[in-house]
């Protein structure tokens, strides 16, 4: 009961923030076929994340742990944060800005991910696929970027790491980081598409 409370209370939030988006600009010329690979590429990294999400919620819920106004002050402490898409979401659409924000918030969660290894055996398979098929996405979204000639010179400085000083904080954040990648790749997903629609 606690974990589906949790699991609402999470998707709940993923999608005020897909509904507080702002209406997207106008539509870009990146080729239809990034754009088509990029949408089947948020679909799955989607699919990952909700089947990690659901392990680790059910793990918080085994173990009775992570409230949601813990998981919120832990988040907090931690600097476990949402990457920003703004570029993606506002009125005036830039496509430059918006593929930055997407690579750049794309290596955020993979080392948050990376965080987190160690945190079951049951979870370790679904962490390794997530973090490859990111890893993989931001590569081709840099790809891009570089036949656009948009590639900034240097890649964008790392944040840092979240430290786990128990088990608790590893699952707890586990369960944070995963809400928050959701509502990013929601707001990936509506912005590919539309800059897909003809």
């Amino acid at each position: 009961m606690k974990a589906t409370a949790l699991l609402l209370l999470l998707g709940h939030s993923a999608l005020w923030t897909v509904q507080e988006a702002s209406p997207l600009g106008a539509a870009s010329s990146l080729p239809q076929s990034f754009l088509l690979k990029s949408l089947e590429q948020v679909r799955k990294i989607q699919v990952d994340g909700a089947l990690l999400q659901e392990k680790l919620v059910r793990e918080c819920a085994t173990h009775k742990l992570c409230h949601p106004e813990e998981l919120l002050l832990l988040g907090h402490s931690l600097g476990i944060s949402q990457a920003p898409l703004g570029s993606c979401s506002s009125q005036t659409l830039e496509v430059t800005s918006c593929l930055s924000q997407l690579h750049s918030g794309l290596l955020l969660y993979q080392r948050f991910l990376q965080a987190l290894a160690g945190i079951s055996p049951e979870v370790a398979p679904t962490l390794d696929l997530l973090k490859l098929d990111i890893v993989d996405f931001a590569t081709y979204i840099w790809q891009q970027m570089e036949d656009l000639a948009t590639a900034p010179t240097e890649q964008p400085p790392r944040n840092p790491m979240p430290t786990f000083s128990s088990a608790f904080q590893r699952r707890a954040g586990g369960v944070l980081v995963a809400s928050n990648l959701q509502s990013f790749l929601e707001l990936a997903y509506r912005a590919l598409r539309y800059l897909a629609s003809p």
